[in-house]
């Protein structure tokens, strides 16, 4: 696994574009709290119109967790639009960000909550599968869960790696062929995926 890793390293090199922000080491906790509500916004999106959404946050000055979670929802609607399904993501953020903010008591007491019970809180909340859960916790919690999407499916497909293609099986056959739990190496790979994938859909 760890050889289909340096082959598309190769081939497409550092994640970049938009991968710049999630696969950036360190990250800040206003970087975190970014990738968290981009997490909520990117379903079933195209990743301009993502931006598009994120800089409306940013110029209303509710980027963050505490903002949005005490955001007028009607406002806050206006402002992620351009993502598309904008009432029921409105809605998914409100419940996440107060989770985090609320519950957790922010990103830096979050963190300390143990990989399996935080996956599993992420995974009570209306509108977290577990995609978008492995998205925050392996991209603003730096735990090492490997996310598999619908690009990791085809090049599963592709490769013929696999003959099983549910959510559990895939995620168990990248992380054991990795060999080692690594956030950074997942981060990487799953950027590079998802880089492959959509020049190979162009």
């Amino acid at each position: 696994m760890y050889a289909l890793y340096e082959t598309l390293l190769k081939k497409h090199g550092k994640p970049q574009g938009q991968w710049s922000l999630w696969c950036k080491r360190p990250k800040t906790k206003s970087e975190k709290e970014t990738v968290i509500i981009e997490s909520i916004l990117t379903q079933r999106a195209n990743w301009n119109n993502v931006c598009l959404a994120v800089s409306n946050l940013k110029d209303a000055g509710v980027l963050g967790l505490k903002q949005i979670f005490s955001a007028e929802e009607e406002k806050l609607q206006r402002h992620i639009r351009p993502s598309g399904f904008y009432k029921i993501k409105s809605q998914r953020l409100k419940i996440l960000s107060g989770f985090i903010a609320k519950e957790c008591g922010g990103i830096d007491k979050a963190i300390k909550i143990p990989a399996p019970l935080l996956r599993e809180k992420l995974l009570s909340l209306n509108g977290i599968g577990e995609e978008t859960a492995d998205d925050i916790l392996l991209y603003a919690f730096e735990k090492p869960f490997f996310v598999i999407d619908e690009y990791t499916r085809r090049l599963v497909k592709k490769l013929e790696l696999s003959d099983n293609f549910s959510y559990g099986r895939l995620q168990e056959l990248f992380e054991k062929g990795l060999g080692k739990k690594d956030y950074a190496l997942y981060q990487d790979f799953h950027a590079l995926i998802v880089m492959g994938g959509k020049k190979d859909g162009k």
